[in-house]
């Protein structure tokens, strides 16, 4: 069992360092990822996606209902149907995927549980971590992972680096 979590500062890379380790591993991911929803190159939220069973959804944008942070509303129906269901089901999977444990994902108490029972289980897992969050779960994961920082220095071996781990 391997717990890698990746953090750094926002728009580092860290979700792209994540992806790129998980397209080099021969091993079946599942979890969840995120990505930036642009508008006219604007950010205007976040996307979620099952990995293994490919269905996206709305984690926040500027202009939905939910919890509000920052400028995002946190789309719960989402973050819980897609990204709190994709974690619980990650039972089959060689590493489980979270990409992010961070302050939009910590609005949902569906999804805090998922995250909880993926820890306590013995799969791997390969984590986003927001590098500031003072949340239970978040020092949990820093805790009991391997926590490794991305920088502009090291964010185009870091996946190589992550995928020989597993390995």
């Amino acid at each position: 069992m391997l717990r890698i979590a990746v953090t750094g500062k926002p728009g580092v890379g860290k979700s792209t360092v994540v992806a790129r380790a998980v397209e080099k591993l021969d091993l079946k991911a599942c979890g969840i990822r995120t990505a930036e929803i642009l508008v006219n190159g604007k950010r205007q939220g976040f996307s979620i996606e099952d990995i293994s069973a490919g269905r996206k959804g709305v984690l926040s944008h500027v202009r939905c209902s939910g919890p509000k942070l920052g400028k995002y509303h946190v789309n719960l129906a989402d973050l819980d149907g897609i990204g709190a269901e994709a974690i619980k089901n990650a039972i089959d999977c060689d590493v489980v995927v979270i990409d992010e444990v961070g302050p939009m994902e910590l609005k949902s108490e569906n999804f805090i549980r998922a995250v909880e029972g993926a820890l306590d289980s013995a799969r791997s897992i390969l984590a986003v971590l927001h590098r500031s969050s003072e949340h239970p779960l978040a020092q949990r994961i820093r805790k009991e992972f391997e926590v490794l920082t991305v920088d502009e220095d090291n964010r185009d071996d870091l996946p190589e680096r992550i995928a020989e781990i597993f390995r």
